[in-house]
């Protein structure tokens, strides 16, 4: 799982089936401290995030496709949570 913040929402007039119905959500990865790492992912929206939330994502297909339902879904990240805070460790 990774950590970030949501930057965008996609919009597409043409794709794959499994999206009709779906929000695709750019997330920027972000260290636990709540900086930004400089990568992004594009994941599923599974709860109602937007744009500026803080989130976690579940970023691998096998527990993604679980996590929507489907053992073929061609998906591999799905924001799971909306983050209220983050405590380090010492």
């Amino acid at each position: 799982m990774i950590t970030g913040r949501v930057t965008g929402e996609i919009t597409a007039t043409i794709r794959h089936p499994f999206y009709e119905g779906k929000r695709l959500l750019v997330v920027e990865r972000t260290g636990a401290d709540g900086v930004p790492t400089g990568d992004y992912v594009i994941a599923i929206a599974a709860v109602e995030a937007g744009v500026g939330d803080p989130v976690l994502v579940l970023d691998e297909g096998n527990g993604a496709r679980q996590v929507v339902g489907s053992t073929t879904a061609p998906v591999r990240s799905v924001v799971v949570g909306i983050l209220d805070r983050v405590d380090e460790a010492g």
